[in-house]
């Protein structure tokens, strides 16, 4: 709404990208198919990705997204973990002036405009809930979610 377009979901989950097509995404690909770098450029009139958002904090994920990134194209690490970032090809991302970006996205007021936008109902988070879950019960959750136990996106503690 604006201006991001198309917008590319990328996942190796057929579940994820089923997903990402009902909350918005215009074109959702397999990281691993074959033609996979193609079908980015297809998706883009062969531009290549504006910005890639690492949300999953994989060093092959990473890899892979900087390989496709277009002229003045940025990485957005959102996803941590403690691997180092590497630039498989140097030349060409300095050559497409790309960058590559951090993002922590938990100061508070981040969370602040979060409340804020889904107040005035310009995002809707519900869809993305897959469950309530008791507070006593926290640690099975974060399983849950490390192991994708029932595909969850967001599990909500409850008292």
């Amino acid at each position: 709404m604006v201006g991001a377009a198309p917008i590319i979901a990328i996942d190796p989950l057929p579940s994820a990208r089923e997903r990402a097509l009902l909350f918005g995404a215009d074109v959702a690909l397999d990281p691993l198919a074959p033609g996979f770098a193609e079908a980015v450029r297809e998706a883009t009139a062969g531009r290549g990705l504006d910005v890639a958002f690492d949300f999953a904090g994989v060093g092959a994920a990473r890899a892979q997204a900087a390989s496709v990134l277009g002229p003045f194209g940025s990485l957005v690490l959102a996803g941590l973990t403690p691997e180092p970032v590497t630039i498989a090809d140097s030349i060409g991302f300095c050559f497409n002036v790309n960058q590559v970006r951090g993002h922590y996205g938990s100061e508070p007021e981040h969370v602040e405009q979060l409340v804020g936008l889904a107040s005035a109902g310009r995002i809707a988070l519900a869809p993305s809930i897959t469950a309530h879950v008791p507070l006593a019960e926290a640690a099975d959750a974060v399983a849950r979610l490390e192991k994708k136990v029932g595909d969850p996106i967001r599990l909500v503690l409850t008292p």
